[in-house]
């Protein structure tokens, strides 16, 4: 099984997030199950990557060429995969990937949960998305969205695919049950 993990990639973050994601990607090796992501090397995008390391996990790198410079790259992956741009790193993580795990990101990440979750809500896949809440991390976006629920923008069945949580052990759970 192959996992995707977005996440920030900003060393400037607290480290309870950082510590959590090197956990995360840890535990991922030790299920052997491959690991896809941005290929940073800092935040928790480098953290999950260094736990899957610590315990000799497969880690699949999906990085534009323009993030092929030194110390922005996670330089120990099994496979790096460059694409052209940031849209075409989307895609191939997505088409990489049986399911996806959003720890606590910035823009990018966001921006990449909304894509997964859209595409999912228009069924253009079928895979689980868990929303890895750390330190309460999402509580507004998750009563934003449900504020779109109640008005009727976003619908509940789809509100109802996502899994949310901030223990590392439910996140497999979930993804194991997950059903559409």
């Amino acid at each position: 099984m192959n996992i995707c993990v977005y996440g920030a990639a900003s060393n400037k973050i607290d480290h309870i997030y950082i510590d959590k994601c090197y956990l995360l990607g840890a535990e991922l090796a030790k299920r052997n199950i491959t690991l896809v992501f941005g290929s940073g090397a800092g935040g928790v995008m480098g953290a999950c990557a260094r736990g899957a390391f610590s315990e000799n996990g497969t880690i699949i790198g999906v990085v534009p060429r323009f993030f092929d410079v030194d110390g922005v790259r996670f330089d120990k992956c099994t496979e790096t995969i460059f694409t052209k741009d940031m849209r075409e790193r989307k895609q191939t993580m997505e088409d990489k990937s049986d399911a996806f795990i959003v720890a606590p990101g910035g823009i990018g990440t966001f921006d990449e949960f909304f894509e997964i979750f859209t595409l999912q809500s228009l069924e253009r896949h079928k895979k689980p998305i868990v929303i890895f809440n750390v330190n309460g991390y999402y509580d507004c976006m998750l009563e934003n969205l449900s504020s779109a629920v109640k008005a009727g923008f976003i619908s509940e069945a789809a509100m109802n695919r996502l899994l949310i949580t901030d223990d590392i052990d439910e996140i497999f759970e979930m993804i194991d049950n997950f059903k559409y």
